[in-house]
């Protein structure tokens, strides 16, 4: 099967579940649906939703969605969202790393339970490092949240990505939750991890989780590339993948309490490991000897009260520290040993005003403080204060809804001269202070149907990283901020029908438009093909259409069948202009670089008593790695197919769970990123156990 037909095959199968779904709708009534925002403990039984209805709803994988994904780690899962491009650099030791709409990796913003993982080195969060074992939503938002009670940063993003972990939940006749998971297969995986809860008091939960990796990171690959010119074969490798082991240990750990009208909570996490870094395969050589160690740790806290009527308070508070040596000991090249320490301290407090039961207003401000620490030859040590202040206000208006905010944020820095001699010069980069604005309505034109038609403006920025302000002999001082203007208009139409064939089937649709300006890249300094300088001068233009279908099906004798399918156009065009009339003509108005035209997704889940069957596919399209779209750098489309099944064994109070994985199921040979073949098929099983 060829790319095209792919295509054909995925737009058919899309095409087909909304044909079931418009013909299923036909047989069945509305059904009252209950909201509720508490969560209620009855013997053996426990029951947790959340009333609030969002302007702007979010894609969301959770429950049997995300149960059904053969996901090792979140970047896995984050694969499925529409709009989302993730750059994985193979195997489990792989960086990976998550785009919204082609805007770029740094804007987007990664929540842990509702604070910001943060890089102030580079701005990249690697989305590998957290597990799959512990997380119990993944939530995307374009443009921000759609709830104006959070902190400020929680408005500084393009886009957002919310991951929430297990939190203890227990029922009347328990006071300790068990799991243990353990894992193998492919690529020589050790992979145990265990989880406990403990109820303490009436009030406060305890939960304790660890996870251990271990993996060779060996697989088999071919890699084949050919003179465009001619069309003859330049090499035809296959060989098998390595220096991509990986040994990594996570430890999470959290104290839950509830008090009269809030709650408040407090997380510690910490993360090491080493792996190898396989490398690009450049030349048909595809042996590479560079390590990398990261340890991270970070705690923080949350603090959430209704003080009087109309007014509650929110209170977070976070430190983190964060360490990463690399090392190429290959002296054919050049020797790098070279190590980076981050520290952060942030805090925020959230005040929340109710107007009337139809006006709420938020302000909201926030501090943050970024320090950064190398042994790098010429590197001087930055440190950034950035204050942020949010003023924000929602109105439900019945049919209207509507969200506005403003952000101001205001960043200082200053630096010491670190590893630089005592001529050097060391000047910070000027101070910024900007003033962004927000706006997202919703309105639902008829009373009796669910549909909801959306719309958003976002004007929104990211700070250069300390590497594009600081890095040796690369970094510029003189940088700008990398603006976004977001514009976006779509619907939501939802039916629900408990007893009915279709039991639920939920359809979303958004057209979007986004432009960057000043973007920041590398360009050649002077007529050197070595030395690099970071600069300003990048223009994105980006046009595309996200579809989202999700539907449950009830069949006779109780059996269930979860689908969800999604769909991306994306017209993403580099609009930089150079100097250069030669590089001009060959990149202005190209596609960007790994954005593909057409991408899909679909994840199906079959579920009978305590069987479970499994199929997900994902699509993309062809692309380009690099904005000269010429023969040279064209990507050939990859799609891939996973299946999985699973059994539950209920015995006494334990439960087993039984499963199998197979991934890359027709062992499709394909790239993610340019030089860095990815694995084909593999297996895993996993084996389960809960008290």
């Amino acid at each position: 099967m060829d790319h095209s037909e792919a295509l054909k095959t995925l737009a058919a199968v899309f095409l087909t579940v909304i044909g079931m779904n418009l013909y299923a709708q036909q047989t069945g009534r509305d059904s009252i649906r209950m909201d509720t925002s508490v969560v209620k403990t009855l013997p053996h039984v426990t029951i947790s939703t959340s009333g609030y209805k969002e302007v702007i709803p979010s894609q969301r994988l959770a429950g049997a969605h995300l149960k059904s994904l053969n996901s090792f780690s979140v970047a896995d899962a984050i694969r499925y969202f529409a709009g989302v491009q993730v750059k994985d650099y193979g195997g489990i030791g792989g960086l990976k790393t998550v785009d919204i709409r082609s805007m770029g990796t740094n804007h987007m913003g990664v929540f842990y339970d509702g604070i910001q993982l943060g890089n102030a080195q580079n701005g990249q969060v690697d989305l590998g490092k957290f597990s799959m074992d512990n997380i119990e939503s993944i939530s995307l938002y374009n443009g921000q949240k759609s709830e104006i009670f959070q902190p400020a940063k929680d408005y500084g993003s393009s886009g957002s990505i919310y991951l929430r972990s297990r939190k203890p939940v227990f029922d009347s006749l328990k006071r300790t939750n068990f799991k243990g998971v353990f894992k193998t297969g492919s690529f020589d995986l050790v992979n145990p991890s265990l989880l406990l809860e403990q109820k303490l008091t009436k009030n406060i939960n305890y939960s304790l989780s660890g996870e251990y990796v271990k993996s060779s990171g060996r697989y088999p690959f071919r890699y084949r590339r050919v003179f465009h010119e001619s069309g003859n074969v330049a090499w035809d490798t296959t060989a098998i993948r390595e220096n991509g082991d990986i040994d990594a240990k996570r430890v999470e750990s959290g104290l839950y309490g509830n008090i009269n009208r809030g709650w408040w909570n407090v997380k510690g996490y910490f993360y090491h490991s080493e792996r190898g870094i396989p490398g690009a395969i450049v030349n048909n050589v595809w042996k590479r000897s560079q390590r990398q160690w990261d340890r991270n740790f970070f705690l923080q806290g949350s603090f959430q009260k209704n003080i009087v009527n109309g007014y509650d308070i929110q209170v977070n508070a976070k430190y983190a520290n964060d360490y990463m040596r690399y090392l190429n000991p290959d002296t054919t090249l050049m020797y790098i040993d070279n190590n980076f320490r981050q520290r952060e301290w942030y805090a925020s407090v959230a005040n929340k005003y109710s107007l009337s039961k139809k006006v709420d207003l938020n302000l909201s401000t926030d501090f943050q403080y970024n320090t950064l620490h190398s042994n790098l030859d010429g590197f001087v040590f930055p440190k950034r204060f950035t204050s942020l202040v949010s003023l924000a206000g929602a109105a439900d208006l019945g049919a209207f809804k509507m969200q506005a905010s403003v952000l101001g944020t205001f960043v200082h820095e200053r630096i010491t001269r670190g590893n630089t001699s005592v001529g050097d010069s060391a000047v910070a980069a000027p101070s910024r202070n900007e003033v962004t604005p927000a706006v997202f309505v919703s309105y639902k034109p008829f009373r009796k149907v669910d549909l909801n038609i959306r719309a958003f403006y976002k004007n929104i920025f990211r700070m250069p990283t300390f590497n594009d302000l600081y890095y040796t002999d690369i970094g510029n001082i003189s940088l700008k901020p990398e603006f976004t203007h977001q514009y976006n208009i779509g619907f939501l139409y939802r039916i629900n029908r408990p007893s009915s064939f279709l039991c639920d089937w939920q359809l979303q649709s958004d057209v979007y438009y986004n432009k960057v300006t000043d973007k920041i890249v590398a360009v050649l300094k002077g007529n050197s093909m070595y030395r690099w300088m970071i600069m300003n001068i990048g223009k994105v233009e980006i046009k595309g259409v996200d579809v989202v279908a999700n539907q449950t099906f009830r069949f006779p004798g109780n059996v269930l069948l979860n689908v969800r399918a999604g769909y991306t156009y994306q017209k993403a065009q580099d609009m930089t202009e150079s100097k250069n009339p030669e590089i001009q003509k060959l990149t202005y108005g190209g596609q960007i670089a790994y954005i593909p035209w057409h991408s899909g997704s679909l994840i199906s889940s079959l579920q009978y008593q305590t069987w479970r069957l499994n199929y997900s596919f994902i699509y993309v399209g062809k692309r380009y790695h690099n904005s000269a779209n010429i023969p040279e750098n064209y990507e050939q489309p990859w799609y891939t197919s996973d299946l999985s099944a699973s059994k539950e064994i209920k015995l006494n109070r334990c439960r087993f769970k039984v499963a199998g994985e197979l991934n890359n199921v027709f062992s499709q040979d394909y790239d993610v990123v340019y030089n860095y073949p990815m694995p084909k098929r593999n297996f895993k099983i996993i084996l389960s156990v809960e008290l």
